[in-house]
């Protein structure tokens, strides 16, 4: 099996290489394939025949996207519609990674994929957008949504509270409640799910649930840094964008391609940052 990664430089896009070593793959950055380039899109596919194509490329600026529609929508709902077009038409199975920020955070409990999504954001807007381009044009799709994905490498929290702690004391949100998810198990999940041959839409993101400040409490444990941490209000760090308050994901689907622990996964990373 001949599978194509797009966004290949990313946090997932370089947990998916890592996760198919060994294996027949062609990973692409924006430079090798522009994804809002549809003619392009149908050459770079018809030049190397995939039976899968993964697509981790997308627009995560989501504070900027609100001044951003346009680039936020291109990267997010054309991309992924220009994808599904030319996999439907040569016969190839997509896997397009979606986020929590489709629904509002107004439940009381973790969303399932039977919840009907309602985002805040530009970003989250653009994403439900390319979720149904996805669905509108292949029957063969995985829409696979996941929340606050981190890795070793690239930008993200785990990555920011590590360099803040070492300079002072923590003020961290404490009022919104999601599902961390360490890239490398999600790209595992991936993988296992392509084999199920289960289409639709699906939730992989790690288990359970946790606050932000939670997190940074149990990241600096594992890293063993001492820094004094404090719980703060969303409305202490006003941002561009809203966020969901409450965006715990969960699946009600097959419970063999659960993700472990959101523990684990921090307990990971930091063993990756050491290797």
């Amino acid at each position: 099996m001949r599978f194509l990664i797009t966004g290949a430089a990313g946090q997932l896009g370089r947990s998916l290489r890592a996760a198919l070593a060994g294996r027949d793959v062609v990973a692409t950055d924006q430079a090798e394939l522009d994804v809002t380039r549809p003619d392009e899109v149908e050459a770079v596919l018809a030049a190397h025949r995939p039976d899968v194509v993964l697509n981790a490329a997308g627009y995560t600026a989501v504070d900027r996207a609100e001044s951003e529609p346009e680039a936020a929508f291109l990267l997010n709902e054309t991309g992924p519609r220009n994808l599904a077009r030319a996999t439907s038409r040569l016969g190839i199975t997509l896997v397009h990674v979606s986020t929590d920020y489709v629904f509002d955070g107004e439940a009381r409990e973790p969303y399932d994929e039977r919840a009907t999504p309602h985002p805040l954001s530009v970003y989250g807007a653009s994403k439900l957008a390319g979720e149904r381009a996805v669905r509108e044009e292949n029957p063969r799709h995985y829409v696979v949504r996941t929340a606050w994905l981190y890795h070793e490498q690239g930008k993200n929290f785990p990555l920011t509270i590590l360099e803040l702690a070492r300079k002072g004391p923590l003020r961290v949100v404490d009022d919104q409640r999601g599902s961390p998810t360490y890239a490398p198990h999600l790209a595992e999940a991936i993988l296992r799910l392509v084999e199920t041959g289960a289409f639709g839409i699906w939730h992989l993101a790690g288990s359970g649930e946790t606050s932000w400040y939670e997190l940074t409490v149990e990241l600096l444990r594992r890293a063993g840094i001492d820094a004094p941490v404090t719980p703060v209000a969303t409305s202490e760090f006003p941002r561009p964008a809203p966020r969901p308050a409450y965006a715990v994901l969960t699946s009600i689907r097959e419970p063999r391609l659960s993700l472990p622990p959101w523990q684990e996964g921090v307990a990971a990373f930091v063993a990756a940052l050491r290797a």
